[in-house]
């Protein structure tokens, strides 16, 4: 049980921040220009890495592969599920014009909208995980290119 805690803390760090660059975003009214959520993926890189490599500090020599891979997917997926719904609720409750604004430019009628954009948020989160957690194993796994020979 242990070995998700510190996961889940950095998911629920990273979660934060992606809600308050979102937040920030609406107070400029920016929000509605997807081309912003492009820097999510740095927000969730930033939390996958550390993570990971914190893992890595506190295993030492028993860090291995799956140990990574296990750490960087729980901080993602817990990071995109808790924004998800942060965003369904603000895009439902806190501000129902939202995707009425944000839909105007490819649909005339966003209630047909709403489910497909939950969805897409939500894989966009999981794409981007499974992608940067790839990533970065690839730089904390250890090489075995490099022992010397006997």
């Amino acid at each position: 049980m242990s070995r998700f805690i510190l996961p889940v803390r950095f998911g629920l760090a990273t979660s934060g921040s992606l809600i308050a660059y979102f937040l920030i975003l609406s107070l400029f009214g920016w929000h509605t220009n997807v081309f912003f959520s492009l820097f999510n993926g740095v927000i969730t890189g930033f939390g996958i890495y550390e993570a990971i490599k914190y893992r890595k500090l506190e295993l030492g020599n028993r860090f291995d592969y799956r140990e990574g891979f296990t750490t960087g997917l729980t901080v993602g997926f817990t990071a995109t599920i808790i924004f998800t719904i942060f965003f369904a609720i603000y895009s439902t409750e806190l501000s129902p014009d939202f995707l009425a604004e944000l839909s105007a430019a490819w649909f005339d009628d966003y209630k047909d909208f709403q489910g497909i954009v939950f969805f897409t948020v939500a894989i966009m989160g999981f794409a981007t995980t499974l992608v940067l957690t790839l990533t970065f194993m690839q730089l904390f796994k250890p090489s075995y290119n490099l022992k010397k020979k006997p």
